[in-house]
């Protein structure tokens, strides 16, 4: 199979994205661990039962919603569990399903937690760009969402809550 190689804008652009992905991780990881005791995808895991009616999701849902295998989510699950900031029960609707649900104590994580990590999101990511740049990251996202996600599983969450 012939390559289509990249050319010089395409690669700077490729390189860059790359560069981000490999970095960010580790800017949000970083604030949230020593400001709040989270990785960022605990914190992330918190903040969608957060969002959600009665704070209470599907652990089926829930692992939608943060991308993730329902044997990492569980995992995840227990050790936030384990620090009293979830709980898990059966679903009353689905027997065979379980529903998780923010504790109080993880409401009250969670609302101390938001200010400093959408301040760090706002210093890292958002300032730094203009506002048509803004606009600008949100269709690239859609973009690649597309191809990225062609279930449109992610897609579909993102849409509805970002417009």
């Amino acid at each position: 199979m012939d390559a289509s190689w990249l050319d010089a804008d395409e690669m700077a652009a490729w390189l860059r994205l790359v560069a981000i992905t490999e970095l960010l991780p580790g800017v949000l990881d970083s604030q949230l661990r020593r400001d709040a005791g989270l990785s960022h995808y605990e914190y992330f895991v918190l903040a969608m039962l957060s969002e959600a009616p009665e704070r209470t999701l599907r652990m089926t849902s829930l692992a939608q919603r943060t991308n993730a295998t329902l044997a990492r989510l569980s995992h995840v699950v227990r050790r936030l569990e384990e620090r009293g900031l979830v709980e898990r029960y059966p679903c009353p609707e689905d027997a065979r399903a379980t529903n998780a649900r923010l504790t109080a104590e993880g409401w009250s994580l969670v609302e101390s937690a938001a200010p400093a990590h959408v301040a760090n999101v706002r210093e890292h990511v958002l300032d730094p760009l203009t506002s048509q740049q803004v606009h600008q990251l949100v269709e690239i996202g859609d973009a690649l969402l597309e191809r990225l996600d062609p279930g449109g599983r992610m897609t579909a969450l993102y849409r509805r809550e970002a417009r």
